[in-house]
C-alpha cells in the first residue's frame, strides 16, 4: 500500500488489526521498544500485540512519522478551530479523527474499546531534553510517500486530518492518495527483516501464523 501526500503538509492517522482475528491489534509501545526508536521510517515494522508484523515500511521518502500525537476528538476540534457544524458548512464541516476512525471501525463490528493507538504518517514531533514535545512544520513535501508491505492479512483504518499539535488555527486538512497492489515478497521487506534482530523474529512469528 502506498500513501502519498499530494500537496505537502498532510497528516494520516492510522491504526491496524489482524483482518482475520481482530482481537490482535497494533501495539505501538512494543513497536517502538523492539526497534529502539521513537520515530518510524523505512526499515521499521509495525508490531501486533502478538509479536507479529502487521506492516513493514519498505519505502519512505519523508523520513519521519510521528508515534506520539494521537488524534483529536470532537470537543478538542471545536476548541481549536471553532464551531464547524454540518448544518452551516455542509460537506466542509469539521471532522475529528476519533469519530472518523470509529465510523470506519464500526463497519467491521468494532467500537471504542477497539480504538487503541495510532501512527501519524507524514508528521514529525520531537522531544527535547526536558521532555517537551514540539511539532515540526514542513516535515512532508508534495509527492512524499510511504510504502507499507503486509506479510499477513491486515485491516488498515485511516483518517486524513490535521495533526493534533499542528499550530495552524485554520481547519484545513490536506489531501492524500493511496493505492493497493498485490506483490510477491521477493525481497521487498529485506531491509525491515534485517534492520533489527527483533524484526527477524517477528517476521518468523508471522510466517508461522500464516502457514
Amino acid at each position: 500500500m502506498r500513501i502519498k501526500d499530494i500537496e505537502g503538509g498532510a497528516n494520516v492517522s492510522a491504526t491496524f488489526l489482524n483482518a482475520d482475528q481482530k482481537s490482535e491489534r497494533f501495539n505501538l509501545p512494543d513497536t517502538l521498544k523492539g526497534q529502539h526508536t521513537a520515530k518510524l521510517t523505512a526499515g521499521h515494522c509495525l508490531y501486533s500485540d502478538m509479536g507479529r508484523v502487521l506492516l513493514a515500511i519498505s519505502e519512505d521518502s519523508c523520513g519521519w512519522h510521528d508515534s506520539f500525537g494521537g488524534v483529536l476528538n470532537a470537543q478538542e476540534v471545536e476548541e481549536k478551530y471553532g464551531p464547524g457544524r454540518y448544518q452551516e458548512l455542509r460537506n466542509k464541516f469539521h471532522r475529528n479523527g476519533h469519530d472518523n476512525l470509529l465510523v470506519e471501525m464500526g463497519k467491521w463490528n468494532l467500537n471504542i474499546q477497539d480504538l487503541l493507538m495510532v501512527v501519524n504518517f507524514f508528521s514529525k514531533v520531537i522531544v527535547d531534553e526536558t521532555g517537551q514535545f514540539s511539532f515540526v512544520e514542513g516535515n512532508s513535501s508534495a509527492g512524499d510517500y510511504i510504502d507499507l508491505y503486509a506479510p499477513m492479512d491486515v485491516l488498515i483504518i485511516l483518517t486524513a486530518l490535521q495533526h493534533p499539535m499542528d499550530p495552524s488555527p485554520q481547519y484545513n486538512p490536506k489531501p492524500i492518495s493511496f493505492s493497493v497492489h498485490d506483490v510477491a515478497e521477493d525481497g521487498i521487506s529485506f531491509g525491515c527483516h534485517t534492520s533489527r534482530p527483533e524484526n527477524g523474529r517477528a517476521f518468523f512469528n508471522t510466517a508461522l501464523y500464516c502457514v
